[in-house]
């Protein structure tokens, strides 16, 4: 059982940053892919970042060129740099994990693993 746990979420102003942490209970090298979600209130979830177990990144495009996905040398804690946040960018995030032996998918189907979330807030 694979276990996530976020951190860093906060109350930021318009233009500020934030720097979200996934803790996950193993490395994810060549084991797991993880993608970044974030659900707005009244929204649905969507994706906005992966990583694939091998290391390869995606953004969709409301968050590329603001936010950046890394983690940490021993591909336990990975991290989700966001830039010029705006009041858009108000959400629940959460990080999930699927298993990616592969490390050629970083958007998977479905998510086995699921972490309880942290609230960012972009308000003045």
């Amino acid at each position: 059982q694979l276990h996530l746990v976020e951190s860093g979420g906060g109350l930021v102003q318009p233009g500020g940053s934030l720097r979200l942490s996934c803790v996950v209970s193993e490395s994810i090298l060549f084991r797991y892919a993880l993608t970044w979600f974030r659900q707005a209130p009244g929204k649905e979830r969507e994706a906005i970042s992966c990583i694939s177990s091998s290391g390869r990144k995606n953004y969709v495009d409301s968050v590329k060129g603001r936010f950046t996905i890394s983690e940490d040398n021993t591909r336990t804690t990975i991290y989700l740099q966001m830039n010029s946040l705006t009041t858009e960018d108000t959400a629940v995030y959460y990080c999930a994990a699927d298993p990616d032996p592969l490390g050629s998918r970083c958007w998977r189907n479905s998510y086995a693993y699921w972490g309880q979330g942290t609230q960012v807030t972009v308000s003045s």
